[in-house]
């Protein structure tokens, strides 16, 4: 895949955000977006292609410390309430997709099966989706 597909997401986020997050760091490559708003990128926001027809988007913390990672998922769950609301059921905490145990990295997403990443409205809802988890999460971590 192209970064063409990554590039729209970035570029319709803004729209879905409200004016004090529409600041912010990014990344754009053939296999995702990343957004972040502070530091090095280790704690982002991801629209990643997990196969021709998967998509995952949320929160990931990818520090090298197992510890590091758990305790920033474990400051979201404190918070659950507020943000599942915003985001339902579909949000999963837990290990990062795709990784085996050795790897240390945590989640907050959902997993999209059977998209369409060449249909004309995916980039806009994985756009609009990823603005709600940074709606959601991204208060609850300053």
């Amino acid at each position: 895949m192209s970064r063409v597909f990554f590039d729209e997401v970035a570029d319709a986020l803004v729209g879905f955000l409200s004016p004090r997050w529409r600041r912010f760091s990014s990344r754009v490559s053939s296999r995702n977006l990343k957004v972040w708003y502070a530091g090095d990128g280790r704690e982002h926001y991801e629209v990643q292609l997990l196969s021709s027809k998967r998509l995952e988007i949320g929160f990931h913390t990818e520090h090298r410390d197992r510890l590091v990672n758990e305790a920033v998922l474990a400051r979201l769950l404190e918070q659950e309430p507020q943000w599942r609301e915003v985001l339902g059921d579909d949000a999963v905490a837990g290990a990062f997709i795709g990784a085996g145990p050795r790897v240390p990295w945590r989640r907050l997403s959902e997993v999209w099966d059977g998209v369409d990443v060449e249909g004309p409205e995916t980039a806009i809802e994985a756009a609009e989706r990823l603005g709600g988890y940074i709606g959601a999460l991204e208060p609850r971590r300053a």
